[in-house]
């Protein structure tokens, strides 16, 4: 019976009115799941515009497809009606254009009647990434942040705060270093990695101690420009 179900593809040129609403229907319910899977598993936050384009995504691509079906022509006037489209957008985090690629996917499956794989491939992956976001898969387990500390020109930038860096547990990378103030201070550009057990406060008086009080920050999410 399951291998029935699964092998039941439907042409689109036999499609009939009642399919064509089960394929669009199955499709939005699909994008649903993925939208809903989406914002449970991102705790950095998310759009709503982008939940509500995963929402409809899935069948505007099935809607293609039943429009497209075996027609050759057709498949190209469609292809050049959709070039005139232009998404002109900052690069998106890669979670983001795979969960892009996982509606369509459900989209295209349902247009071409595989109902069947539709439900199952996306029951799996929604799945799958409950999974990976519960054992927090891939996570690193420092944080990147940016140091700047103000020197005074007798200090020895090289070594300057590699017993405190030991200390407290704390990688670190000297990124930069300029002069300041006529050349009567040195700025030092660290990038430092800090896990979740390090304290800053402490760790920040003992740099304080060592560079004589003089200015120093912390970035908490350092540019990419800075790295």
């Amino acid at each position: 019976m399951l291998d029935s179900i699964f092998s039941t593809t439907v042409t689109t040129t036999d499609l009939s009115f009642t399919d064509s609403i089960l394929t669009i229907l199955l499709a939005i319910v699909l994008g649903g799941i993925i939208s809903l899977t989406y914002m449970k598993t991102n705790a950095a936050g998310f759009s709503q515009n982008f939940t509500l384009t995963m929402v409809l995504l899935p069948s505007i691509v099935a809607i293609i497809i039943l429009l497209i079906g075996s027609n050759v022509a057709r498949a190209f006037s469609l292809a050049g009606a959709f070039s005139i489209i232009r998404f002109r957008s900052a690069p998106g985090d890669p979670k983001d254009i795979s969960y892009v690629l996982f509606t369509m996917a459900a989209g295209l499956a349902c247009g071409v009647g595989a109902f069947g794989y539709a439900v199952l491939f996306t029951l799996i992956l929604c799945g799958l990434m409950f999974v990976l976001n519960r054992i927090n898969f891939g996570a690193r387990k420092g944080v990147d942040k940016m140091l700047k500390v103000t020197i005074p020109e007798n200090l020895a930038y090289e070594d300057a705060f590699e017993e405190v860096f030991k200390k407290h547990g704390v990688g670190y990378e000297l990124k930069k270093m300029r002069t300041t103030e006529l050349g009567s201070l040195y700025e030092l550009v660290y990038m430092v990695s800090m896990n979740e057990n390090t304290n800053q406060k402490e760790f920040l008086d003992d740099i304080r101690c060592r560079n004589g009080n003089l200015d120093l920050s912390l970035t908490m999410n350092p540019p990419a420009a800075d790295n």
